[in-house]
C-alpha cells in the first residue's frame, strides 16, 4: 500500500471553500487505497494576526507563551480540514504535534526535531484514517509546546515523511513549482522540472520561500524526495527535489534568490589577535541568532572591521550580545544599518567555469546597484544591496543569465560566461 505525506500552506487552507477543496483532492487520494498523513498550516495570514494580537497585551511577550498562542492557527487548519473529510464520508483524524509523537529541543520560536514516535500514527493509519496533522510545532522534554520557526510545516511534512518511511512526500502551496525567481517580482521566472538538494538548500537559506531550509536538509540527509506542486493548478507538473537531478547543458545557473530585508552589523577597531572572532559570534550562536554574510577587513595598525549580517527580527537581540563582546575585546563601536537586502545566484556548475561573478558585479553596476557585501560558496554567489533595489537586481540577472529561456535554449558562450574573466 502506497503511504503519502502531503503538506498544504497557509494559502491553501486560507478559507472554508479552500479547505474543502483540499479535503476533496486528499479523499481522492484516500479512495485510490493510499495511506495518507498531511501536515497543516495555519489559514491565511493567521499566525501575523496572532503576532499582532500579542503586541497590543505585551510589549515584550514571553517567548513561550508565544509559542503556546501561534501552535493555536495549526491546531485550527487541523480540526476543520478533517471535518471536511468527514463531511466526504473520509474517517479522518486531527493530532497536534505533541499528540502525533513530535519531540523537539526547547528552544522557543525556533526548535528543532528531535524525534517523532511514531505509534500513534501508525495506529491510525492501521485503522484506514486520514491523519492530519498541526504543523510547525512539537513538545519538549519540559512538556512544553514549542514551535519551529516561520514556514516550518514543510519540515513538519518531510520529518513525517522520513519517520514513516513514505513513498512519497508532497508539498502543496501557492506556485507552481520552484522557480528559476520569485515569479511575483520576475514574471520571467519559470518553474524547474527538478532541482537537487544542494541547489533547493542554498535558494531556501537565500530566501526562496517555496521550501523551509530545514525541510531541504531533512530530505537530504534522510533521502526523502520532495514534489513541490501548486495547489490550485491540478496541470502543472511541479518541481522534484532529490539527490541526482537532470543534466541541463548550456547553462549552470539554476536560479536567483533574494531576500528583501536583512540587517548589518558592523564591529569597527577590533584587535586583530587569535580568538577573537570566537568571542564575538560564540555569545550570538548561544543567543540562538543567525549569521550570514560575514566579511573581514585587512588589519590596518592591528585593528580591523568585522561586518555581518543577521534577520531584520534578530537584530536587537544581536546589538545586545555583540555591544557586550565588543567591550569585552576592546573594540571601538559598534554600528548598523536595516534597510538593506540580498541577490543571489545559484548554481552547481558555476564553481568549475569563469566568468559567472563577472557578470554577475558587471550585470548590478550597469542596473545602478551598488554592493554593499559579498559572500560565496561552491555554487552561490551573493551580494547584499539597498533593501529598494533587490527587486531591480533580480530582474537584471534573471535576464543576464537568460533563465527565461530553457536550457538548450541558451547560448554556449553566454552560459559559459563569455569570457568575462574567473569568478
Amino acid at each position: 500500500m502506497t503511504r503519502i505525506v502531503q503538506k498544504y500552506g497557509g494559502s491553501s487552507v486560507a478559507t472554508a471553500e479552500h479547505i474543502k477543496r483540499v479535503a476533496g483532492r486528499i479523499a481522492a487520494r484516500h479512495r485510490e487505497g493510499a495511506e495518507v498523513v498531511v501536515s497543516v498550516s495555519a489559514m491565511g495570514d493567521t499566525t501575523d494576526e496572532l503576532l499582532t494580537l500579542a503586541s497590543r497585551v505585551s510589549a515584550n511577550p514571553p517567548p513561550r507563551e508565544l509559542d503556546v498562542l501561534l501552535s493555536t492557527g495549526e491546531i485550527v487548519s487541523s480540526a476543520l480540514l478533517s471535518m471536511a473529510l468527514h463531511d466526504l464520508e473520509v474517517d479522518a483524524v486531527s493530532l497536534s504535534g505533541p499528540q502525533a509523537g513530535i519531540r523537539t529541543d526547547s528552544v522557543y520560536r525556533k526548535a528543532r526535531i528531535a524525534g517523532i514516535d511514531t505509534a500513534r500514527l501508525e495506529r491510525e493509519l492501521a485503522a484506514r484514517r486520514v491523519v492530519i496533522v498541526a504543523g510547525f510545532q512539537g513538545l519538549a522534554e519540559n512538556l512544553d509546546v514549542t514551535t519551529l520557526g516561520r514556514g516550518a510545516s514543510d519540515t513538519t511534512a518531510v520529518a513525517l515523511a522520513a519517520a514513516l518511511r513514505a513513498d512519497a512526500c508532497e508539498i502543496y502551496t501557492d506556485v507552481a513549482g520552484v522557480f528559476t525567481a520569485d515569479p511575483r517580482i520576475c514574471p520571467q521566472a519559470r518553474a524547474l522540472r527538478d532541482i537537487g538538494y544542494e541547489e533547493m538548500l542554498e535558494m531556501a537559506t537565500t530566501g526562496a520561500r517555496v521550501m523551509h531550509a530545514r525541510a531541504v536538509e531533512l530530505g537530504s540527509l534522510y533521502g526523502v524526495d520532495i514534489l513541490v506542486k501548486s495547489s490550485f493548478d491540478a496541470l502543472a507538473p511541479g518541481t522534484l527535489i532529490h539527490r541526482e537531478t537532470t543534466m541541463e547543458l548550456g547553462n549552470k545557473v539554476r536560479g536567483i534568490a533574494h531576500q528583501e530585508h536583512v540587517s548589518k552589523v558592523t564591529v569597527r577597531g577590533v584587535p586583530d589577535r587569535p580568538g577573537i572572532a570566537a568571542l564575538i559570534f560564540e555569545p550570538l550562536a548561544q543567543a540562538n541568532i543567525s549569521v550570514d554574510t560575514i566579511v573581514q577587513n585587512a588589519s590596518v595598525d592591528e585593528l580591523t572591521d568585522l561586518t555581518f549580517t543577521v534577520e531584520p527580527g534578530d537584530l536587537d537581540g544581536a546589538l545586545r550580545v555583540v555591544n557586550d563582546a565588543a567591550a569585552e575585546i576592546g573594540a571601538r563601536d559598534v554600528v548598523w544599518e536595516r534597510d538593506l537586502g540580498t541577490v543571489s545566484v545559484i548554481g552547481t556548475g558555476m564553481a568549475s567555469a569563469p566568468g559567472y561573478a563577472a557578470r554577475m558585479f558587471r550585470t548590478l553596476f550597469e542596473a545602478g546597484i551598488n554592493i554593499e557585501m559579498i559572500s560565496t560558496s561552491d555554487i552561490r554567489i551573493t551580494c547584499v544591496v539597498a533593501s529598494a533595489q533587490v527587486a531591480d537586481a533580480v530582474r537584471a540577472l534573471h535576464a543576464a543569465f537568460e533563465l527565461d529561456r530553457e536550457p538548450d535554449q541558451v547560448t554556449g558562450a553566454r552560459a559559459s560566461g563569455g569570457g568575462a574573466g574567473a569568478a
